[in-house]
């Protein structure tokens, strides 16, 4: 075919130009422009997806999946999440462990009081809680996996430890059957103020003026409480004791031992909260101490005392005990693990005046206003305290 062209002009802007080829040579341009589409062909094409509907879903020739039988979760109860929380669960777990083992001292009062049905010595009381401690602590630390005895490093500090708490309790048991009891007890609650000098001084903690007042307000507290039954003696049984051997030399002697007893009680709590954190395991220190004052406990019942084979209630009674003791020390240990003793130290108050308002609510102490303001101030202090919130130290 002749090749033809025509050109239009638009008012001479615009030139369209036609070219008419002939066969041939279309044929020939057709060739090279056929060739390099397939060249640019697989550039251009793109993979078209396929389209799936309800009808072209195929069904996998797999064998269905085996069915997964769950184990279903252990449901905690909330006592044992509240345990949980206030072990490790929150910033205030030192403070609130301090306040645990105090409520749990409580509570073993209040059994001890009250379900009491033989007299039993109390070195003999005090071999089967030291033993029961024992023997939870050693199977504790064989559950978690843990080293009998820990590192190698803290092991002179656990057997300081044993040898200041078994002497601190010697003391004490020596100085509640000599002098009367509201006495002996009135010293004993001077040992945490006997912890935070001895931490001044051992362990370089600082005493903060709030803190000082936190245990002179709750000393005070103390003092309240116990200013009817010393002047009075309290019970007849107090005043038999006190005609039989609280008189002249003796209760002097009998008064010093029991101050004694604080400052080694002082000193004890210093070494468990360094032997817990060189442990990193607040019940190593109390193995420590059981394996120690368990053998000891029972060489001086025999020695100083009569056995008195205790019938089952009275048993029960002391193991039960021996549990709880167990449960108080450890949470004890760890509380002065994670906490300032000044701070955990003014929360031990507390168990004296939950014992206190126990008794006046079950009228088996008569309310005076002595007990009641010494209550409200160990109360202030402990809440003040416990407000105030913890103060971790930085190592």
């Amino acid at each position: 075919m002749a090749a033809s062209e025509d050109t239009i002009t638009d008012d001479g802007n615009h030139t369209v130009e036609l070219t008419v080829l002939d066969n041939e040579e279309s044929a020939a341009n057709g060739g090279s422009a056929a060739a390099s589409s397939e060249e640019i062909t697989p550039l251009l094409t793109q993979i078209e997806r396929p389209k799936i509907n309800i009808f072209s879903v195929s069904r996998s020739r797999r064998k269905p999946r085996e069915l997964v039988i769950k184990a279903p979760e252990t449901e905690i109860s909330p006592v044992s999440q509240f345990m949980l929380w206030a072990w490790s669960g929150s910033r205030y777990s030192g403070l609130l462990c301090m306040a645990l083992s105090s409520v749990i001292y409580f509570v073993m009062e209040i059994l001890s009081e009250n379900f009491t049905a033989q007299s039993i010595p109390l070195f003999e009381t005090a071999f089967v809680r030291c033993t029961v401690t024992l023997i939870l602590s050693y199977i504790w630390l064989r559950r978690i996996g843990l080293p009998i005895f820990g590192a190698t490093h803290p092991r002179k500090l656990l057997l300081l430890r044993s040898l200041v708490g078994y002497l601190s309790l010697l003391s004490f048991i020596y100085c509640i059957q000599r002098i009367p009891f509201s006495l002996a007890i009135l010293l004993s609650f001077t040992t945490p103020i006997m912890a935070s000098i001895v931490a001044r001084i051992i362990l370089y903690e600082k005493l903060k003026i709030t803190e000082i007042g936190g245990l002179a307000c709750s000393f005070s507290g103390m003092l309240f409480i116990f200013q009817q039954m010393l002047t009075t003696q309290g019970t007849e049984k107090t005043e038999e004791a006190s005609n039989s051997s609280f008189r002249g030399s003796n209760h002097i002697y009998a008064t010093l031992i029991g101050f004694f007893s604080s400052i080694t009680g002082g000193i004890s709590y210093c070494l468990i909260k360094a032997a817990a954190k060189a442990t990193d395991q607040p019940v190593v220190t109390v193995l420590s101490f059981a394996i120690l004052a368990s053998p000891a406990a029972g060489i001086c019942t025999f020695a100083f005392e009569e056995f008195v084979l205790p019938s089952f209630n009275s048993l029960s009674l002391m193991l039960a005990l021996g549990i709880l003791s167990f449960l108080a020390e450890v949470f004890l240990a760890h509380g002065l693990q994670l906490e300032k003793i000044n701070k955990a130290a003014n929360v031990m108050f507390m168990e004296a005046a939950l014992s206190q308002l126990w008794g006046i609510g079950t009228s088996s102490i008569a309310p005076s206003l002595g007990r009641l303001v010494g209550c409200i101030l160990i109360l202030i202090s402990v809440s003040f305290t416990m407000f105030c919130g913890p103060e971790k130290e930085n190592e």
